[in-house]
């Protein structure tokens, strides 16, 4: 599986297609709808929230509720277009007085300085309208394809946040069940302590009213991946590399670590690496789990664990110093309509994007074309591994 995504964030649509997903899956568009929602949630969020209210459009690769194998297109549309589409207008001829004034003052931390200087633009607004996470809509419905999909295989993915600016979530989360999960998607801050989630808000509100920003720290873990996905054969196949370069393709992201990886580097060997035990009932089977469920590039059986941290967002009402590109003189960087925390809204992002690197894996595995041969394959996979 693979996808494409276009589109500007104040343009009229985003648009995402998808090749290689396999046929005969149902795909549930109120599904796909409340991943969008889930998106658009979290303390800390801006005002663009409140107009845009995210609906996808599917335009081809699904017939009579079910994937048919041929690429999927859809689309989004941006509410927010009505008040840009004289600055967002794709023709070449626009009266001066509604055009915008080239955009000249970059933000640091954004991609506003690097990329005005790669592509040769006039203005910032260029790279702003792509480089922007509102692009992350198209990802995340992407992602909720991949997860009905990785349903039927019986792989599940759920994500919540352990840390927001100072604040920290001290007891990690090392079993899920219904009452954690209710628990982290009734969080304003996606976290499943309350005492933590409410900790979180205040240093958000504290940020706001300094007109700063703040980033934080979220875990992702997928349940029910057979040993053996992903591969030690090549660089690019290891299914840990993959999935850190698909979480660092986030917007603002600046750190992944796969289970306990961050701290690895200071414990010893015997101290770190999970212990193999065995017995009829469980097969093979781990009593931690510090490796994150997978070594040597690929899966081991045990839930894959993977961590990211997110810088503060670059755009702050206070603004920062910065320098005009053309005059060079001092200036303050722009002050976009922004939020001032994301955090909990990429947790979810981060789940799409696991989505779809774990479903290629599974596919590369166990088969591209349709949904019951991959089933049918990874049955008897399981087999073979509990008869071994």
């Amino acid at each position: 599986m693979r996808f494409l995504s276009a589109g500007e964030s104040h343009g009229k649509y985003l648009t995402g297609i998808i090749d290689q997903y396999p046929s005969g899956v149902y795909i549930d568009t109120g599904f796909l709808n409340m991943e969008l929602s889930r998106r658009q949630k979290g303390y800390g969020r801006g005002g663009r929230m409140s107009i845009e209210k995210d609906k996808v459009e599917v335009l081809s690769g699904i017939r009579n509720g079910k994937s048919t194998g041929s690429p999927i297109s859809f689309l989004i549309r941006n509410r927010d277009w009505e008040n840009w589409k004289e600055i967002m207008s794709v023709k070449k001829e626009i009266e001066s007085s509604r055009a915008e004034k080239p955009v000249l003052n970059p933000r640091p931390g954004h991609a506003d300085l690097p990329g005005i200087l790669k592509y040769r633009l006039d203005s910032i607004r260029d790279v702003i309208e792509r480089s922007s996470a509102r692009e992350t809509a198209v990802r995340v419905c992407t992602g909720g394809i991949a997860k009905i999909a990785l349903k039927t295989l019986g792989i599940s993915i759920y994500s919540y946040v352990t840390g927001i600016g100072s604040v920290v979530l001290k007891n990690i989360i090392n079993g899920v069940d219904s009452r954690i999960l209710d628990a982290i998607e009734s969080s304003p801050v996606r976290c499943p302590d309350n005492s933590a989630s409410e900790k979180m808000a205040g240093v958000i509100e504290k940020a706001i009213k300094e007109g700063d920003s703040l980033g934080g720290k979220f875990k992702i873990v997928v349940t029910g991946v057979p040993p053996g996905i992903g591969s030690y054969i090549q660089w690019d196949m290891r299914i840990d590399s993959r999935l850190a370069q698909a979480i660092m393709s986030i917007p603002a992201i600046k750190a992944v670590e796969i289970g306990d990886g961050a701290i690895s580097g200071s414990r010893t060997g015997t101290s770190f690496h999970d212990e193999i035990f065995y017995s009829r009932e469980k097969g093979f089977y781990r009593k931690t789990n510090r490796a994150g469920g997978i070594e040597g590039g690929m899966s081991n059986g045990e839930n894959i664990v993977i961590g990211a941290v997110m810088k503060p967002i670059p755009t702050t009402s206070t603004g920062m110093n910065t320098v005009d590109i053309k005059s060079k003189k001092s200036r303050t960087s722009l002050k976009e309509r922004s939020d001032v925390c994301a955090v909990p809204s990429a947790s979810v992002v981060g789940e799409a994007v696991t989505a779809v690197v774990i479903l290629s894996c599974i596919q590369e595995k166990f088969g591209w074309d349709n949904i019951e041969e991959i089933l049918e394959n990874l049955k008897c996979y399981r087999k073979y591994v509990e008869n071994i």
